[in-house]
């Protein structure tokens, strides 16, 4: 069964999620302490994280970044569930790599079944999607690696996700709902305008020439693609 580290200091969510998880077969870690949380990850090595945003020490949102840079912690499971709950807030956290967000007071259910979709989603992630080479750029989704020639690019969880979607659907267009529902996945409280938004920071890191994108390309009225149509 799936290994799960919880991190919060509101003891009382931290109670109700520890019983519930356990219950159900899981095998929990848990700190309180923020400071603790990239030793505790190293240790325990879990499949998902459950996080809180506001902590104590450092919050919740920076842990989130640790834990998505470095390559060693890939493919992990990240929820947030966090006191904030403006669409803003929520934008952020699944812009920085969570997976979903879920906003307090929670429903301990609710928490489960999307723990387990997200662990469903990134399972069928890691085991199907093929490493795709195509022109200069190279993205390998065993080892969360992507490439430009011989420069290695640093994405986010999401932005890799949207890439590695797209990249091995070369040629076809989705509009942004569709990318919505394929790579955010159970959570929609955001906008078309976030597909918009890491599009252009994923042509940022990986064209060379943002403005006249090789790569992901707009096709306007519609959405996006990789590569050209008869690529």
């Amino acid at each position: 069964m799936a290994k799960v580290l919880i991190v919060d200091d509101d003891r009382e969510s931290l109670r109700l999620l520890e019983e519930r998880l356990r219950r159900d077969g899981f095998t929990v870690s848990s700190v309180t302490d923020s400071s603790l949380a990239m030793a505790e990850l190293r240790r325990f090595r879990p499949d998902l994280i459950i996080l809180e945003v506001v902590l104590r020490g450092i919050d919740g949102l920076e842990i989130c970044r640790q834990v998505r840079r470095p390559r060693e912690f890939d493919p992990i499971g990240m929820i947030i569930v966090s006191g904030l709950s403006s669409e803003t807030d929520r934008v952020v956290g699944l812009e920085i790599g969570a997976d979903d967000y879920i906003a307090k007071p929670f429903s301990v259910r609710e928490v489960l079944a999307r723990s387990r979709a997200v662990l469903r989603r990134r399972d069928r992630w890691r085991n199907d999607a093929p490493t795709v080479e195509w022109d200069h750029l190279t993205v390998d989704p065993h080892k969360h690696l992507v490439r430009a020639g011989r420069r290695k690019i640093e994405l986010s969880a999401l932005e890799f996700r949207l890439l590695q979607f797209l990249a091995s659907h070369r040629s076809q267009v989705f509009s942004r709902d569709q990318l919505l529902d394929r790579v955010w996945g159970t959570e929609r409280n955001v906008t078309p305008r976030n597909v918009d938004v890491c599009v252009r920071r994923i042509r940022e890191k990986i064209e060379p020439v943002p403005d006249s994108p090789r790569y992901i390309q707009t096709i306007h009225g519609v959405g996006y693609r990789f590569g050209g149509a008869t690529d």
